[in-house]
């Protein structure tokens, strides 16, 4: 498929079969994640990927909502400040650059067939605390992934002329 093709078909999935994921296929989503630019090459990330039973139910302490249950798998992005680009005015990237491999994963993902949603709205202390994450790392966003049991629903987006000048 074409890049728009797959930019149209990836959505905000909130339901999940009860799959497992094939490995070659999380292979793939991550060598696509693992080859995101970012500012001056620091790849400033960590991603977790979170299937095991115990692991899942911490994840799902720190997003309480009944569909979010229903993913065999997650991937928890985290920023590694201490890695991430400062520009000259202080402004930090770490946040720019998380969000172009979360971007790679989710449209890898949905080459592969699986579905994604992007969750920010979670505990991010509680997710640090429960995994033992370093002072350094900040879990960004978790990405529960998995084989859809819904469908997109169609959204409305602004014309083009409202987004460019």
């Amino acid at each position: 498929m074409n890049f728009l093709e797959l930019v149209t078909k990836r959505y905000s999935c909130r339901a999940y079969q009860p799959l497992s994921i094939d490995r070659e296929k999380l292979d793939y989503i991550m060598e696509c994640v693992r080859l995101a630019p970012s500012a001056v090459n620091r790849q400033p990330w960590r991603f977790r990927i979170v299937s095991s039973e115990d692991a899942r139910r911490k994840v799902q302490q720190c997003y309480n909502r009944e569909w979010f249950l229903t993913a065999p798998t997650y991937v928890i992005a985290s920023i590694l400040h201490n890695e991430e680009w400062v520009r000259g005015d202080g402004k930090h990237h770490g946040d720019i650059d998380i969000a172009i491999a979360v971007e790679h994963l989710c449209l890898a993902a949905t080459e592969q067939g699986l579905a994604t949603c992007w969750v920010c709205n979670f505990d991010a202390a509680l997710c640090s605390e429960l995994f033992e994450m370093p002072d350094n790392e900040e879990p960004a966003v978790i990405i529960p992934l998995g084989y859809a049991a819904d469908t997109a629903k169609p959204k409305s987006r602004k014309a083009i002329e409202d987004i460019t000048q």
